[in-house]
């Protein structure tokens, strides 16, 4: 059986995007570990599934698969990419998009300028919610890393974010700390990692060691919680850009309990056949 795939990319965060709704298959992790070996398979960070809505009040069903199989809640580049696969195949005329994901309910816009803003809904900050365990809610945490002690946020933008505060984008300790970090047992569900450096009130640099798929080009709810973070504790203000590897990310975040708005691209890079 073979199925049409869409290869796209938000900064360089890639994927291989999948349309299920006029096409019918039973994906399982095992096929996303398969197609996302830059190797041996297509190569992403992350597939990302289109289906028919369970919900009469959306427009679509949004799954995320990460390149080692794991299913996932959430994707802010991933979005932005969803909202052009589902318009360049005709899946939708709407240019206000309303899409279930297994986090709950985001909203997508397609501006006429082609840039595409992802509303993503508060901010969870409690750590039962997060998932973290702390004995209450704080804007920084310590946490023991193999004997020492690091100073971050915790916070969820329907996955789980550890946000750090470095010197240095250039020189911080993506690789040594963020696998540790996405591991620690105080994150039961696992952790992406975000390396922050804070340029002004209105711009930073952030690098991401993504759960379940290492370092990244971009990650989108990475920057929304950077943002969240940085806000929090009145580092910067809001709005700000954000520039990671891949390129630059719009954050907008009115205080507790508002919305996060997200402004980026979105790049189709080729179209392809794969079997199943």
């Amino acid at each position: 059986m073979l199925l049409r795939f869409t290869k796209m990319h938000g900064l360089g965060n890639d994927f291989m995007v999948l349309d299920l709704v006029s096409q019918h298959a039973h994906i399982q992790p095992k096929h996303a570990k398969q197609w996302g070996d830059r190797n041996t398979g297509i190569g992403f960070d992350q597939l990302l599934i289109v289906e028919a809505p369970t919900n009469p009040d959306v427009d679509f069903r949004y799954r995320i698969f990460n390149s080692d199989g794991s299913e996932v809640e959430q994707c802010g580049n991933g979005a932005r990419c969803f909202a052009r696969f589902v318009l360049d195949k005709r899946l939708t005329t709407k240019r206000r998009i309303r899409v279930e994901t297994k986090s709950g309910v985001i909203e997508l816009d397609v501006r006429n300028d082609g840039q595409i803003s992802v509303d993503m809904g508060p901010p969870r900050l409690v750590p039962a919610d997060i998932p973290f365990q702390a004995p209450a809610q704080a804007t920084s945490y310590a946490l023991e890393v193999d004997g020492r002690q690091v100073e971050l946020a915790a916070v969820s933008m329907g996955n789980p974010h550890a946000v750090l505060r470095v010197d240095d984008i250039n020189s911080a300790p993506v690789h040594e700390l963020g696998p540790k970090i996405e591991h620690h047992p105080r994150f039961p569900a696992r952790v992406n990692v975000g390396f922050l450096q804070v340029l002004d009130r209105q711009r930073a640099q952030l690098r991401v060691w993504e759960r379940g798929a290492g370092e990244t080009q971009a990650c989108g709810t990475g920057a929304c919680a950077a943002a969240v973070a940085a806000i929090s504790q009145g580092w910067m203000d809001s709005p700000l850009l954000i520039d990671l590897p891949g390129g630059r990310l719009s954050i907008e975040w009115a205080g507790p309990g508002q919305p996060v708005l997200m402004t980026g691209p979105a790049v189709r890079v080729y179209e392809g056949q794969v079997r199943l």
